[in-house]
């Protein structure tokens, strides 16, 4: 009998132990999940540490990128703006020049049309053929007028190097014409109020 409660005992302790031994494995089980639970936490935390910086970054990068080809574009609209209004002046002087060119070779044209006229003045029997010329003259001078050349004015003016172009000097008839125009050779022509042929003119002297 007592023999039976001994081996009753035993079974009860050894039955204890290995509850107890389970117990601590258990406990070793769920803090070896725990700690990785932790570990898994951290870990999680850092990654969403690391991609928050990450796109950070990005944005920083992607705002110096649009910052950068903002500035480019002003600058290169800028460039563009400056190279059209070049352009545009460019043509519109070459318009100019190619214009004052023309017109400066015909005044000749216009010389010619006036001594036309003075030398059949005196000339009698002519009346229609002066008509004819007269009438030319006149249009050619109106168109001449609408390009925007415009005679200088010289005579009994007085002596100007920027506008005239003397010729020669001969004695003054009256005290007040001395140093003024008495004579023009050739008549001087503005364009646009620029010279574009000085008159040449006699001085009083």
């Amino acid at each position: 009998m007592a023999d039976k409660s001994e081996q009753t005992m035993e079974d009860k302790k050894g039955s204890i132990k290995n509850k107890e031994k389970q117990d601590h494995t258990k406990k070793k089980e769920t803090e070896k999940k725990n700690k990785v639970k932790k570990t898994s936490t951290k870990q999680s935390k850092k990654t969403v540490e690391q991609t928050k910086k990450t796109d950070k970054t990005s944005e920083t990068v992607a705002a110096e990128k649009i910052a950068e080809f903002q500035n480019k574009y002003i600058r290169l609209s800028a460039d563009f703006d400056n190279y059209r209004k070049r352009t545009l002046k460019e043509k519109v002087d070459l318009t100019k020049s190619a214009n004052a060119e023309i017109l400066l070779n015909l005044l000749p044209v216009m010389d010619d049309f006036e001594r036309a006229l003075k030398s059949m003045e005196d000339t009698k029997g002519c009346k229609e053929i002066k008509d004819g010329i007269d009438l030319i003259y006149n249009k050619f001078g109106e168109f001449l007028k609408s390009s925007g050349v415009k005679e200088i004015d010289a005579m009994h003016k007085k002596f100007d190097t920027d506008i005239h172009e003397a010729v020669t000097k001969i004695p003054a008839p009256v005290k007040k014409l001395k140093g003024k125009v008495l004579d023009v050779i050739q008549k001087g022509y503005y364009l646009n109020e620029k010279i574009i042929r000085y008159p040449k003119v006699v001085i009083g002297d």
